[in-house]
Formats: structure tokens, C-alpha cells, sequence
């Protein structure tokens, strides 16, 4: 059994980033990385453009301008303007070549036909210049880029509709069980609802993975081999549920060495998700997560997470820590290190009751996991306690 610390350790060393391109529409690579640097085909803004509702101006030494025209965003008519005249302008329009200012309409007295104007002006005041975002065949963003929602927003406003991204994990979520039964279906006595496969797959979905096949194997060594071998096959990342540890309808273990894959570690000194298995064969990264939910949430949040980063290649791996003052009491039995489900807000944690490894309804209201280590045997209020900071 290896410290927690250990296993972060273990997972980390795992760096093996997917460098497999793909091709993605602009508005569905979200969360993607960008496999080569994007240039920019047109100068952002593409005109020199008014930053302001009010009026362009040809400069002149007076206080007095001509009124000529109007210009709202959109309009493709370009107007010559003589020094001393102006034109209505509102946000976003393009300012004619012959202005070099553009005054903000609360600061103008307008007369119908004439504008007077008695604040000092600048050239170019209110004028964003043709390409002051970006211009022609410059880099828009860079190879490594994580495509945000704002730089959805900034390629599609630059009229790109495609990228070239990274390739994201193809996943496995691997159910095992003869006492599951699918959610909608009657319950017959002995038997659970199976709840681990959609959780996982929500936590996935909640991160941006998509590429993942569901699996639900029975109690049959048998079958346990077969659908863990093609899940392996067909994918870079398998997450297991239930069966990993030593009874005699858990298959997984043997299964796994059946197969050959290499064991990284198995049993982690921690509550909950002691029974945590983790190892690889070839590049594919397998995880054996124990049965109970709650345990298995836990290890996907502190393991699995950092694992699905290093695919990705991204530099930060583990999920935001944070300290917090405690706003509870708790007392641990034993001496392994926990993960207590908490909601965490203004720099402070409540612990919160319930910390069975196989209740969800505490992890339901969980916003974080407070890290209680090994050696401290009680958290009191006011204690300061580490706090993992979990995707919402």
C-alpha cells in the first residue's frame, strides 16, 4: 500500500500527451488544444472603426462643424469629409479615411444641421485602428492554446470555422456487477441501480471528454477478460468500477494480469478509495476505481483527473488547492489520510456529514474535498485545513 502522495506521484510520471491531429468545427473545440499556431486572415478590426456613438470629425481650428451624413455599424458607404465637417457615427461603424477623430456624443451640442464641440480633441480619439487586435498573417494564437469560450469568440469573429486541435483520450468506463440494474427498470430484491457509469461519464462530459464507450460486464471471469481487452484496444484511457478487490466474484484483478498489463500501483493508504488500482499496457492507461460511489468520485477527482490532463498535455495536472478555515468539527478513526466532502465559499470549509464512501447525497451538496493527512486525528473550528476545489 503507497502513500498518496506516491500514487499523485505515479500518475504524473505518466506524461505521455496525445499528439494524434484532428479537425474541428470552431464553435465545438471547446476545451480543445490547438495542434498548430493560428494566423489571422484579415486585419481585426478590418476598418478603422468607431468606439463610441457620437460623430467623426475632419479636424479643424474651430468650434463648429458641418453635419454631411450618418454612418451606423454595418453601412458600406464611405464619405469624404473636408475639414470642418462631420458625420453621425455609432459604435462599431467604419470611420471614413478622411476623419481623424471621433467625439463621444454626450460631449456635442447639436443643432440639426451643425455640432458644436468645446472640449479639447485628439487625433485619432474613439478611432480603433485597422488591425489593432491582430493583423493579416499574424499569429492569432498560438500551437498549446486551450480554446476558451472568448477564443471561440475571437477565431470566429477573424472568419476561421475550422481547427486543427489535439485529439482528445478515447475512454472506457467499464461497469461490473451482477447486482446492477439499469436505472428506469424495476428493482427486484438484492439488487442496486447502477449509478457509477453515468456519474463518471457526467464528471467526463463536465471536463469536455466526449469519446467514451460504456461497457457493463457481468460477474464471469469470461467476460471480464473479453470486454476489458477491447476496451483496452480501442482506447487510451479505461476507468473500471467495481471488482478490483479480493472476493470471489471480483474478477478484475485477475483479469488484468491475465492481460498483461503492467501494475503502477494498487491500494492507496487513504479514505475513502483504498482498493485503487492503477496500471498500463502499452499506451493505454488503465484505472480499476473502487465500487462504492462516493469512493470512486473521490479517486477520479485526485487521480484519474491528472491523468486525462496529461493526455492533453497540459501543464497544470491537479485540481486548484486552496487553504480554508473550518467551520466544523471532525474526528478520524485510524490513521489513514482522508477526503472529506465539504462546501467550501469565502475561505472557509464545512465539513459535512455523511462521509460513507458509498453515500452520494453528501458528495450531491460537496463543492470541495478537504485533505485531513494521516497524522491529524481531529479538525476543529476555526482549524486551517487544505481544500481541493472541485469542477462545478
Amino acid at each position: 500500500m503507497i502513500s498518496i502522495s506516491e500514487a499523485i506521484s505515479a500518475v504524473k510520471n505518466q506524461r505521455k500527451p496525445l499528439t494524434v491531429k484532428c479537425i474541428k468545427p470552431v464553435e465545438k473545440a471547446g476545451g480543445y488544444l490547438l495542434f498548430e499556431d493560428i494566423k489571422s486572415p484579415i486585419n481585426m478590426p478590418p476598418f478603422r472603426q468607431s468606439a463610441m456613438d457620437g460623430y467623426a470629425l475632419n479636424l479643424h481650428d474651430k468650434i463648429s462643424y458641418k453635419l454631411i451624413g450618418e454612418i451606423k455599424a454595418g453601412d458600406a458607404v464611405r464619405l469624404k469629409l473636408n475639414p470642418g465637417e462631420a458625420v453621425r457615427i455609432f459604435t462599431g461603424a467604419a470611420v471614413p479615411d478622411s476623419a481623424n477623430a471621433v467625439m463621444m456624443q454626450e460631449k456635442v451640442q447639436n443643432h440639426g444641421e451643425t455640432i458644436d464641440i468645446q472640449h479639447q480633441i485628439d487625433l485619432e480619439l474613439n478611432i480603433r485602428p485597422l488591425g489593432e487586435q491582430v493583423k493579416t498573417g499574424d499569429i492569432a494564437l498560438k500551437k498549446g492554446t486551450k480554446l476558451t469560450p472568448a477564443a471561440i469568440g475571437y477565431l470566429l469573429s477573424l472568419g476561421i470555422t475550422e481547427v486543427s486541435v489535439y485529439k482528445k483520450p478515447n475512454i472506457a468506463l467499464v461497469t461490473t456487477g451482477n447486482e446492477l440494474v439499469e436505472p428506469g427498470l424495476a428493482l427486484t430484491h438484492g439488487k442496486i441501480y447502477e449509478s457509477n457509469s453515468r456519474m463518471l461519464l457526467s464528471a467526463l462530459y463536465n471536463l469536455k471528454f466526449y469519446d467514451i464507450t460504456l461497457y457493463k460486464v457481468e460477474d464471469d471471469y469470461a467476460q471480464t477478460v473479453s470486454a476489458l481487452n477491447s476496451a483496452i484496444n480501442d482506447n487510451d484511457l479505461i476507468l473500471i468500477t467495481g471488482g478490483i478487490s479480493v472476493g470471489d466474484y471480483d474478477f478484475v484483478g485477475k483479469a488484468l494480469s491475465e492481460l498483461h498489463v503492467e501494475e503502477l500501483f494498487y491500494k492507496v493508504k487513504q479514505k475513502p478509495g483504498k482498493p485503487l488500482f492503477y496500471g498500463k499496457k502499452e499506451d493505454t492507461q488503465i484505472f480499476a476505481l473502487p465500487g462504492n460511489p462516493a469512493a470512486a468520485l473521490s479517486c477520479f477527482y485526485v487521480y484519474v483527473y491528472i491523468a486525462l490532463q496529461n493526455l492533453m498535455g497540459r501543464n497544470d495536472t491537479e485540481l486548484p488547492r486552496a487553504q480554508a478555515t473550518s467551520t466544523s468539527v471532525f474526528k478520524k478513526r485510524g490513521d489513514r489520510p482522508q477526503f472529506l466532502k465539504a462546501i467550501y465559499q469565502n475561505e472557509t470549509v464545512e465539513i459535512l456529514e455523511g462521509q460513507n464512501s458509498s453515500m452520494l447525497q453528501t458528495f450531491a451538496l460537496s463543492n470541495a474535498l478537504v485533505h485531513m493527512p494521516g497524522e491529524v486525528s481531529e479538525i476543529n473550528e476555526g482549524d486551517t485545513v487544505e481544500v481541493i476545489i472541485l469542477p462545478q
